[in-house]
């Protein structure tokens, strides 16, 4: 088993990468995105495409019977930290309620193993290094929609005998080595305002808020490569389907860099006048964490390949170029 997967949120930045990974590890891939935020250049010509929206649990209910899928990984959900604030509703709709009829739809199938994106959001602020079991109290509405899909995945698989594994991303950046894949949408994402700034005649880098409790006073982050990210998700349902059993685990690097290393990193790759500018700090935002990966290295004994900011800067850098 663990041959067929479906993926909501196929078409996106994350999504793409995952299954370009899937595929080469001969996976059949089947793709459910209502292509909001995803895009079709970003679909992988081996899987299977259908554009269908998670709320609607028949039609999804329908591709996971016709193609006997037995995992799932859920990508699918709206993730702008600034707009959730402004369209709550629109995020408890997509990301919790998207989930419930997700869930709903694999009562009773074949599904096996169900694999979750959640995130550092839902952490409360004031831990710098968090562990799995640290304290939770979202500071954003993203996060709280998050912290919610989580219980209700929990409690369904534990139910219905699912193994599941929710995956607490930290900051994800970079492109893929290929240079085929990349970060498309204008989504207020660090290194993705700070690549599109580079390529420009005269780049301003802007970041948000100097006067947090920090070694420079700009908000820390734990930043991983979407590669690497890939690459645990694959490890990750493969454990789980052998071993049977389920976890919560934070995917990061264990290491924090701050927004001002990052805009230097990017100045360092650019021979134009840079400027970095500094501006409001924004609501949500939490001044530091990192996260403690000793869990997730311990499950899949894995060894990031693409831990190193410049390299994830350069990555960037090269896929706004071919843009």
């Amino acid at each position: 088993m663990n041959k067929n997967i479906l993926i909501t949120g196929g078409a996106g930045y994350i999504g793409s990468h995952i299954i370009e990974v899937l595929i080469r590890n001969k996976k059949k891939i089947f793709i459910a995105d209502n292509l909001s935020t995803g895009h079709k250049r970003l679909i992988n010509k081996k899987a299977k495409f259908h554009k269908v929206d998670i709320l609607k649990s028949k039609k999804i209910r329908d591709i996971i019977i016709k193609n006997k899928i037995d995992s799932v990984i859920h990508l699918a959900a709206n993730l702008i930290i600034g707009e959730g604030e402004k369209y709550p509703k629109k995020y408890f709709k997509n990301n919790v309620l998207g989930t419930k009829n997700l869930l709903k739809a694999c009562i009773n199938t074949t599904i096996k193993n169900f694999v979750f994106s959640s995130s550092a959001a839902v952490y409360k602020d004031g831990q710098y290094k968090v562990h799995e079991n640290s304290a939770i109290k979202p500071k954003s509405v993203y996060g709280k929609t998050k912290i919610k899909a989580e219980k209700i995945i929990k409690q369904f698989c534990k139910r219905n005998k699912i193994n599941y594994c929710i995956l607490r991303y930290f900051n994800i950046a970079g492109s893929s080595p290929s240079g085929k894949i990349g970060l498309i949408n204008k989504s207020d994402h660090l290194f993705k305002n700070f690549s599109r700034e580079i390529i420009k005649k005269r780049p301003i880098l802007k970041i948000y808020g100097d006067n947090y409790n920090t070694k420079d006073g700009s908000c820390i982050r734990d930043f991983i490569h979407v590669s690497d990210i890939a690459e645990i998700h694959y490890k990750v349902l493969e454990k789980i389907n052998k071993s049977n059993v389920s976890k919560i685990l934070n995917c990061g690097y264990n290491k924090g860099v701050s927004v001002f290393e990052v805009a230097n990193s990017f100045k360092k790759q650019s021979r134009k006048k840079v400027e970095i500018m500094v501006s409001e700090k924004r609501k949500g935002d939490l001044a530091k964490i990192i996260a403690s990966n000793n869990k997730l290295q311990k499950f899949i004994k894995w060894k990031p390949k693409f831990n190193n900011l410049n390299t994830i800067v350069k990555s960037c850098i090269n896929w706004e170029k071919r843009q």
